[in-house]
């Protein structure tokens, strides 16, 4: 028997002895990577753990619509210039205050060159933050941004508390950090265990379940082993080939966002040479067979596509994912200087749907060209590192959104616009649109800029999208859950009955 059919042999056994699970008041959550440091401002993975430590000014609601967090109010005093006014009694889990010193402590450390942060596209616009009141600030730009109120709802604007971070240090903090949320960290154990304990004075109230435990479980049928033996209630990322001997079991509940999850691509070393010929993106791009991906490795839950930009996102273009056509890449190739193809190196984490086995794919389908893809499948706290740090392959496989601020904005400046620390573009005429983008406040026109962009991607290709995926999940019967569009988990909105 192939593994493959032992998995599903494993599953069947399962399914037919698990009953309803009892479940203790605790929770237990099994995601498919473990967290590799907390600290929010220099966050290289997902913000799902650390929502739920901190608080940012500005919170969205299920309904994805902007609302006051620890700022109570906010507006524009002109077309450079954001005031906060910020809620009055709320402290860190450690007794300090959170006010308008601790705001700008938070956003200065990010803006600061020396610190290197990873997430400090999403906030470049900002110029300075000024301390207007011991409960207001305002938020100075460079030229106008619209989107600061939304640059607000999420990383890297989590506020920090400045006496214990400037005590401890990064490297502490990030292991050891204290926030505002409804949350705090009782223990982190990388690769093993997160577990987090309800925060008895939130501003909000205290969250309704006690104890919550992250628990990282690569392997893919481990984790739904784990749920329907009840030693986890709910599961972030359900393997896609998984769903259909999950359907319609008593006690589980699946749900699926549409399009919530992110957009996986492959990045390209644009300034090395074969990839810095426009032709030979075209080529690696028109190789590729996106619908088998999707339909046969994703089991249909992924749409192909040819933007990165989510169809929620403001600005969004419905650029069609460009269909194999293994002659006119092989032509390209020819016409660039290549007929015989060339050598590449190729990376592809074990962190998405399929990741892996999509990068198995595409080497076969690089191959029909002449182009050699040699693979490698790093793990996922190695990867995090080497792509943030410009040491990743000459191809490399990411993902990519804007679930922090439902803009395309989002999803294209921080991968498209050169010197960022997640781009290995280098295009004057991108750089230029996206920087018009961020200072156009009329929003037929930024809506213009946003399309063109997409446009020019879907023609240059200096990184190839691939598909969006969408998000799914498992729980028990005994939990609360809904999925968002924005894919947090906000612990404090779940119950466990």
């Amino acid at each position: 028997m192939n593994r493959s059919g032992l998995k599903f042999t494993t599953l069947a056994v399962l399914l037919a002895l698990s009953s309803s699970v009892s479940y203790a008041s605790e929770l237990t959550i099994a995601q498919p990577a473990s967290a590799t440091a907390m600290d929010p401002g220099f966050l290289k993975e997902a913000a799902t753990l650390v929502d739920n430590i901190f608080d940012t000014l500005i919170l969205r609601d299920s309904a994805m619509q902007l609302q006051p967090g620890l700022a109570t109010s906010w507006k524009a005093l002109d077309d450079t210039t954001w005031q906060f006014d910020l809620r009055k009694g709320v402290n860190f889990t450690n007794g300090e205050p959170v006010n308008a010193a601790a705001v700008k402590f938070s956003i200065d450390r990010i803006l600061d060159p020396a610190n290197h942060a990873p997430t400090i596209s999403y906030i470049r616009t900002i110029k300075s933050v000024e301390v207007s009141g011991d409960y207001q600030v305002r938020i100075h730009t460079d030229g106008p941004d619209p989107l600061l109120p939304t640059r607000m709802s999420r990383y890297p604007t989590y506020i920090v508390p400045p006496v214990y971070l400037s005590k401890v240090g990064a490297a502490e903090f990030a292991r050891k950090p204290v926030g505002s949320g409804a949350y705090t960290l009782k223990e982190f154990i990388p690769d093993e265990r997160v577990v987090m304990q309800a925060n008895p004075d939130y501003w909000r109230g205290k969250p309704a379940i006690d104890t919550v435990t992250w628990r990282p479980i690569p392997e893919a049928t481990a984790r739904i082993t784990a749920l329907l033996t009840g030693e986890v209630q709910l599961v972030d990322s359900v393997p896609a080939d998984l769903v259909t001997a999950l359907k319609n079991k008593p006690g589980i509940h699946l749900e699926q966002v549409k399009g919530g999850g992110l957009t996986i691509y492959l990045g390209l070393k644009n300034d090395e040479k074969p990839l810095n010929d426009v032709r030979v993106r075209q080529a690696l791009s028109l190789a590729l067979n996106r619908q088998a991906y999707t339909s046969q490795l994703l089991h249909g839950f992924g749409t192909p596509t040819g933007t990165m930009a989510g169809a929620k996102d403001f600005g969004y273009l419905n650029v069609p994912a460009p269909a194999q056509d293994v002659a006119k890449a092989k032509a390209l190739l020819k016409e660039a200087g290549y007929p015989d193809g060339f050598t590449l190196k190729f990376q592809a984490p074990r962190r998405y749907i399929a990741s892996a086995e999509v990068g198995q794919a595409i080497v076969q389908d690089l191959a029909a060209i002449g182009v050699k893809a040699q693979l490698e499948v790093p793990e996922w706290s190695v990867y995090t590192q080497q792509v943030a740090s410009g040491k990743q392959a000459d191809m490399y496989m990411l993902a990519w959104g804007s679930t922090q601020t439902l803009d395309a904005d989002a999803a294209l400046y921080p991968i498209l616009h050169s010197g960022e620390p997640y781009s290995t573009v280098s295009s004057p005429e991108l750089d230029k649109l996206l920087n018009a983008s961020r200072s156009t406040v009329d929003s037929k026109k930024r809506e213009q800029l946003l399309q063109q962009i997409q446009q020019e991607v879907a023609k240059e290709q200096p990184l190839i999208p691939l598909y969006r995926e969408d998000s799914l999940y498992a729980n028990g019967d005994s939990v609360t859950f809904k999925g968002r569009a924005d894919a947090r988990i906000p612990l404090f909105d779940l119950r466990v009955k």
